[in-house]
């Protein structure tokens, strides 16, 4: 298996792969590579449907010519639990830290709950996610307060009482709920536009058919979210860890 950074042919086999809908997998096949390389390579670069070979290797060759600053003492990254491959974590959360920069949040916040998810304690403490993350204190208390405010995380107190950041089973119940609310008060503003534009009128009648749609959504969106809450609290036994 070939090792050392993507050449421009290879990225731009890279671009013809995702053209034709290939999966990562499938493009990390024809390359001879391994598949964690090909994801980390097209989150980094715009994703799979922004992804273009020539930028991509010309912001590699940037980074390349860059100084890295010296690795702060403490920082290596500890041993993976359960014999995960660090390499495939490592794509796999920039590759979910992407898709939710895609929804709207912004990059430490998106950072910050890609931990808090796929950390196997569901929780972290500030220092924790600055060794993680390799950011200042200030950015981290930055995002969790806005993650917080959106009710996507809560802080406790540990044995230590150490301040500790916790993404709740509850986090997607709520958001669900959230969305559905946002979506209420959307067609009550649609439906207040046929009163002010006149109910017979075309452009009324849009904005009606805009607000049953949208209310219908919102129900069925409130409905499912009730019947699978019990889904988030379900408990599995996780495998025996086998890290000494």
């Amino acid at each position: 298996m070939p090792g050392g950074r993507l050449t421009q042919q290879e990225r731009q086999q890279i671009a013809l792969g995702l053209a034709d809908g290939l999966a990562y997998a499938e493009i990390a096949r024809r390359l001879d590579r391994p598949t964690s390389t090909v994801t980390r390579e097209v989150m980094r670069n715009g994703g799979p449907t922004a992804y273009r070979a020539d930028l991509a290797h010309r912001a590699t060759e940037h980074r390349a010519h860059r100084r890295r600053p010296a690795t702060p003492k403490g920082a290596e990254a500890p041993p993976q639990p359960y014999g995960r491959d660090a390499e495939a974590v490592r794509a796999y959360e920039e590759q979910f830290t992407t898709l939710l920069m895609r929804q709207g949040l912004p990059k430490m916040t998106s950072a910050v709950l890609t931990c808090l998810f796929t950390t196997d304690s569901g929780s972290l403490t500030a220092a924790e996610l600055v060794q993680r993350l390799q950011v200042s204190p200030a950015s981290i208390s930055k995002a969790v307060t806005f993650l917080e405010g959106q009710g996507l995380v809560r802080r406790e107190r540990d044995e230590r009482r150490r301040e500790r950041y916790i993404a709740d089973s509850d986090v997607w119940y709520q958001s669900m709920v959230a969305s559905a609310r946002a979506n209420i008060e959307f067609a009550a503003t649609a439906r207040e536009g046929v009163r002010v534009l006149g109910a017979d009128t075309p452009a009324a009648a849009r904005l009606e058919n805009i607000a049953r749609f949208v209310d219908f959504v919102a129900e069925s969106i409130t409905r499912a979210a009730e019947q699978a809450r019990d889904v988030l609290h379900t408990k599995t036994d996780p495998p025996a860890d086998p890290t000494p």
